[in-house]
Formats: C-alpha cells, sequence, structure tokens
C-alpha cells in the first residue's frame, strides 16, 4: 500500500534539495531551514535514493552539482509552483501566495519609503510571511538565503538579474535661516555656503546638471561628512549646512517650510532602484508577485520618480 504522505515527503525533499543548492552547504541549509545537518543530510539521501541517482558530489570543501543534480536544480522549482499553484487552484484560492521571502532592503529607504508598500503586499497575502532585513550593504544570497534585495545605485555584478523600478531624484536644500533661494542664484552661490556630507555618494565635490543637460561640479570643504543619511538630514534642518539629499527624505520639509530647496533647475544625477535577484535563480511565484507589487507601487511615490525607458537598439 502506498504511503499517503509520500507526496508531500517529495515535495519536502525537493525544497530541502534546492535549499542545500542555494546555501552552498548542509550546514548552511540547516540554519536557514532552522533544523539540523543531520536532518538535510537525511533529506539529501532520501532524495537520491528515490531518483536513483547522485545529486551532489560531496568534498571537504565544498558540494558540487552532479550532471543529473543539474537537472534535477532546473526541474525542481518548477515542480514546487506547480505544486502550490494546484493547490490553490482546486482550494478555490488561485490568487493566494503561501511561503516565507526574505529581503534586504537599505535602512532608511527600506524603513521610510518601502515599509508602507511591503505591509500592503502582506495584508493582500495572509498565508505568506517576509523577513524585512534593513541593512545598507550587499548581500551574499546564496550563503544568507536572501531572495530579493532592493538596491539604490548601479548594479555591476552580472551574475545578477536587476529590474528597474524607479529613480529617486536627488535636490540641493538648506534650512531657510542658512540661505535663502532667492539669493542663491547660480551653482557658484551655492559653493559659498557650508556643506553636509553624505560620503556615500559625495565629499567635497559634486557635480550638478540642470534641465539642459549643462553640467557644473561643486567645489566646497563640508563642515559635517557622515555615511548616515538620517545625520544629514537632522544637520540640515539644523542649519549645519546645505546638502544634496534625496527628494523623499525631505518632502515634508519642504512642504511645511522647515527647508527650503535651493537651484530648482539643477538636480545631481538621479539613483536608480532596483530589485535584484541572482540569475540563476528560478523565481517562485512569490517572489513574482512581490516583484509586481514593488512596480507598480514605487514610481508613484511621493520624492519618486519612474525609471527612465531603457534606449532603442
Amino acid at each position: 500500500m502506498n504511503d499517503p504522505n509520500a507526496t508531500a515527503d517529495r515535495l519536502d525533499l525537493l525544497r530541502t534539495f534546492l535549499r542545500i543548492v542555494d546555501a552552498g552547504s548542509l550546514s548552511a541549509a540547516a540554519a536557514q531551514l532552522g533544523t539540523t545537518q543531520p536532518t538535510v543530510s537525511r533529506r539529501l539521501q532520501a532524495l537520491e535514493r528515490q531518483l536513483g541517482l547522485r545529486l551532489l558530489q560531496r568534498s571537504t570543501h565544498a558540494l558540487q552539482l552532479t550532471e543529473e543534480g543539474l537537472r534535477c536544480q532546473r526541474h525542481a522549482q518548477r515542480v514546487l509552483d506547480e505544486w502550490e499553484s494546484l493547490q490553490a487552484e482546486v482550494q478555490g484560492e488561485p490568487d493566494v501566495l503561501r511561503g516565507h521571502l526574505r529581503i534586504l532592503a537599505p535602512h532608511a529607504f527600506g524603513q521610510a519609503q518601502l515599509a508602507h508598500t511591503m505591509m500592503a503586499f502582506l495584508a493582500q497575502h495572509p498565508q505568506l510571511s517576509v523577513e524585512w532585513i534593513l541593512e545598507d550593504r550587499r548581500p551574499d544570497f546564496i550563503a544568507e538565503g536572501m531572495d530579493c534585495a532592493i538596491w539604490v545605485g548601479e548594479v555591476k555584478e552580472s551574475r545578477l538579474v536587476a529590474l528597474p523600478l524607479a529613480e529617486v531624484p536627488r535636490i540641493v536644500v538648506a534650512a531657510p535661516a542658512l540661505a535663502d533661494p532667492a539669493a542663491v542664484i547660480t551653482p557658484a552661490h551655492a559653493e559659498a555656503l557650508p556643506w553636509v556630507s553624505i560620503t556615500t555618494f559625495y565629499r567635497e565635490r559634486l557635480v550638478l546638471h540642470d534641465q539642459r543637460g549643462h553640467a557644473h561640479t561643486l567645489t566646497f570643504a563640508p563642515r559635517l561628512l557622515t555615511d548616515n543619511l538620517f545625520v544629514v538630514h537632522h544637520a540640515v534642518r539644523a542649519g549645519l549646512g546645505a546638502a544634496v539629499v534625496s527628494a523623499w527624505l525631505v518632502a515634508d520639509d519642504l512642504a511645511q517650510g522647515r527647508l527650503v530647496q535651493l537651484l530648482p533647475d539643477w538636480e545631481a544625477p538621479p539613483l536608480p532602484v532596483y530589485l535584484v535577484f541572482p540569475a540563476d535563480r528560478q523565481q517562485p511565484l512569490r517572489l513574482r508577485a512581490f516583484i509586481e507589487a514593488m512596480k507598480a507601487a514605487l514610481p508613484s511615490l511621493h520624492g519618486m520618480r519612474p525609471a527612465p525607458l531603457p534606449p532603442l537598439r
């Protein structure tokens, strides 16, 4: 008699196999799955016995997919996605997403701009859970079991897929007690002001462009340099200096008169915002849905604008 739990067991074995491949080791996969290394090893051995194939070549230093393991990897995620879709369809819930997403986003941007969209996404999908990690760094997707990341700035890694979501305009602002916008008419006038620098993007100089594409390089001696966006924000509001900041960060301050925009016809180059994930990884349904939610929401957020269309080829 067939074991009624056999299908569920096989799906769990496939999930474990994919996590081992993504994590790069049995111990890392065990940590991400919240279980022990012997348990993960037993599941891998059980899958190999059921298939009658060796999927991973083990050594003291690393795990390497066999040719059969590569074929299994390509099909396993598709099987799991199809099973989830089948479950939802037969239960009359074709739009129900289940499972877990692990997402990394920049600290300030993820807190102030993205968190509302993420929570609205969760509200739409009550069977889904999200681990929302706010840190200003680039992740190791495989070792950390990260499904995707939101990046602000260019993506140069060729092994990553970078989907453009929006872009962040960057403008010159100051406290009204520090500078009168009517008196700061040219970039040269702005150079005479005290400055606050965010070292992630500029220190003693930065380039501004006007609406006709003309460029001007500002050179100054900053009174404060920091790598923290919130410190820059507070320092500018306190009148320590002018700064170039993301438009979303100061939208409320400009509306309430706590800050003023200087040189409104000039901007620093905008920052592109991407959703990033490994190119060789299958996208589960829940990740595809999250991507679509972000693509729909971000361009319309205050202080953001749509990403430019790619050039025609």
